[in-house]
């Protein structure tokens, strides 16, 4: 379990990664060697699975997201390990998930355009065996990005 103060961590570094104990122990009323040994303790216990730099999709070449629904014709697991091996293989795809309902996958991908994007689901997921259908949303306007976990 964890306290008040390890909660207000585990905000400012969801926050900011790039806090400095100096910093981190001001913002939550704490003297740093005990910012950064709370902080080291939580990232121990698994709490902070990592850190990273979010990226600017557009100075990376990057203009289209798009969601891509993926229907599977068949659920055997070898036909599922190869699918998933599939998209592991390909750097557009920056999420993936198993679902309920109608699709199986759904898939959060990032392509230069929208030939990309054709490419990526015409070339590469449609031919597989196993899938039967995808169906994509593009979108248009991203109005939050991911906050962070609620605390």
């Amino acid at each position: 379990m964890i306290d008040e103060m390890d909660a207000k961590i585990l905000a400012a570094v969801q926050q900011n990664a790039m806090l400095t104990a100096q910093e981190l122990g001001e913002r939550i009323n704490l003297s740093p060697s005990q910012a950064a040994r709370r902080r080291a303790r939580l990232e121990a216990e698994g709490y902070v699975t990592a850190y990273y730099a979010r990226l600017d999709p557009s100075k990376m070449g990057l203009s289209v997201q798009a969601f891509v629904q993926v229907q599977m014709a068949t659920h055997t697991p070898d036909k599922a390990k190869s699918f998933e091996r599939l998209i592991a293989t390909l750097p557009e795809i920056v999420s993936s998930w198993t679902l309920t309902g109608e699709a199986d996958y759904l898939l959060r991908v990032w392509c230069s355009d929208l030939g990309a994007l054709n490419v990526l689901i015409h070339e590469r997921l449609l031919p597989h065996p196993a899938v039967a259908r995808v169906q994509s949303q593009i979108v248009m306007n991203q109005l939050k990005t991911f906050a962070g976990l609620p605390i």
